[in-house]
């Protein structure tokens, strides 16, 4: 299998400059500028408790993409058709507002001599998802990731989600969804493959 490096130039080298303490002071500061008080006994312990939380939602920014795809398996027969993993369940944030996105991605592959397993493919969508994203990029960023560290024939990936900066605030449409797709190699270049992966994901048995 070729090894691509590097697939993701936005993880930070070296460790964050600053501390759990620091952060949650910060917190502590956002509790007063909404106008609580921080020393109160249901919110003294609130900064370290979304800090530990915020660990949780953005750990992608410590993950390594090329380590997820480096075991594949050539012992299939020679299988080189299309391999679909469907509603792989997405929660993210967006960078505008922080604010959280909720959805489904369906992302598939055409094998080139060697298959990954099938939890390396869910495990890409939540790395990428654990960062501060808009939903665009996170869809290219899945298929270009498959794409290289797999050397595929082909990759499509579609994300169906829910945006709460758009549900909550703003607009307030609350049934609003958001669909995007993004297709690579043979995906891209044969309507064929594109149409028979958009007619599976569409199909709810």
């Amino acid at each position: 299998m070729k090894i691509v490096k590097n697939l993701d130039s936005t993880i930070l080298n070296g460790k964050s400059e600053v501390s759990d303490k620091q952060a949650e002071e910060a917190f502590r500061t956002i509790i007063r500028w909404i106008g609580e008080n921080p020393d109160r006994e249901g919110l003294v312990e609130t900064p370290r408790r979304v800090t530990k939380a915020f660990k949780e939602y953005f750990k992608g920014y410590k993950q390594e993409i090329t380590s997820e795809l480096l075991k594949t398996f050539g012992d299939v027969n020679g299988y080189d058709d299309m391999v679909l993993q469907k509603n792989i369940s997405v929660s993210s944030h967006c960078e505008h507002h922080m604010a959280p996105i909720i959805g489904v991605a369906h992302v598939a592959y055409l094998p080139n001599k060697r298959v990954v397993g099938l939890s390396k493919l869910a495990r890409v969508v939540e790395v990428y998802s654990k960062r501060l994203q808009t939903q665009e990029r996170l869809t290219m960023q899945i298929a270009d990731s498959l794409m290289k560290g797999l050397d595929a024939h082909g990759v499509a990936v579609t994300i169906d989600s829910t945006h709460q900066c758009m549900t909550m605030r703003g607009i307030k449409k609350e049934k609003a969804t958001t669909i995007t797709n993004y297709f690579l190699g043979k995906f891209k270049n044969d309507l064929s493959f594109q149409n028979r992966f958009l007619r599976y994901i569409s199909d709810k048995n």
